[in-house]
This record gives structure tokens, C-alpha cells and sequence, in this order.
């Protein structure tokens, strides 16, 4: 099974966007993309985006089944049916992320949190020229 991490980002929000995508191979081979995308839009555009640019990128190596991870709840939720939106830019952005889903005999959509992203976030930021965001603090356990 192939697997997949994305994040997509919008500076300022809404504004230009950047996405990034960390695909692994069965054989555990890596590849990474960051990308601007030529666009503008809102940070949930941004997320949906980032998996159409891994679902392509997926379909191109030859993947028939994929484990795709985001931190957007937004679009995994609406993508695996939980959600939907009424903006029409996202509503057809939506759609042609279902096609390309079809093109695969499975595709798994898993939210995860945003702390254990980190890596595509750092892609993400990468193609609009912002630093990686510093790690959380550790906080302090009580005793």
C-alpha cells in the first residue's frame, strides 16, 4: 500500500497558495512535492489541493491503493462523505478530487493531527517561502 501525507496552506488566508506532499512507495522509496499551484484561495482550497496534487502524483507512480493523511478535518470529512460545503470553488474542487479517486481500486482518507503533520506542513510553507512553524513547547507533566 502506498502512503501519503499532505498539507496545503493559504498566506494570508485567503491568499496565495502553497501545498506539499510526502508519498512512500510499498518499498518504502520517498518522494516530496511543493508547489504554489499558480492560485489563490482559502486554506480549506489549499488542503483539498494538496490531495488532488498527491492523488496525481500517486496515479503517475502507479499506486492502485493509497493511505492518504491530512490534519484537515474539513476536507477528509467531506471527501469520506461526513461533511459537505455550499462554496461553489470547493464544491467542484471536491468533485474532480472524487474522480481522481476513482482511478484507484482504494483510497483511504485519515485525519491526523496537525503536531503530526509536520513534515508536509514544512513542504507546504516551503513553496510560499515561509520558515517551518517551531515545534510545539513540551509542556511540563504534574507530579
Amino acid at each position: 500500500m502506498w502512503l501519503a501525507w499532505v498539507d496545503g496552506t493559504a498566506r494570508p488566508n485567503p491568499g496565495r497558495i502553497g501545498i506539499g506532499h510526502v508519498l512512500v512507495s510499498p518499498s518504502g522509496l520517498r518522494a516530496e512535492h511543493s508547489d504554489t499551484d499558480g492560485r489563490s484561495g482559502c486554506n480549506n482550497e489549499a488542503e483539498v489541493r494538496a490531495i488532488l496534487g498527491a492523488l496525481a502524483a500517486a496515479a503517475a507512480a502507479g499506486a492502485r491503493t493509497l493511505t492518504l493523511h491530512s490534519d484537515s478535518r474539513f476536507a477528509v470529512d467531506c471527501l469520506n462523505g461526513l461533511d459537505s460545503t455550499d462554496v461553489p470553488r470547493l464544491v467542484d474542487l471536491l468533485a474532480t478530487v472524487r474522480a481522481a479517486m476513482d482511478h484507484f481500486d482504494q483510497v483511504r482518507l485519515v485525519w491526523l493531527p496537525r503536531h503530526r503533520n509536520a513534515e508536509a506542513d514544512r513542504i507546504a510553507r516551503a513553496a510560499l517561502g515561509l520558515a517551518p512553524k517551531p515545534a510545539p513547547a513540551k509542556r511540563k507533566r504534574r507530579r
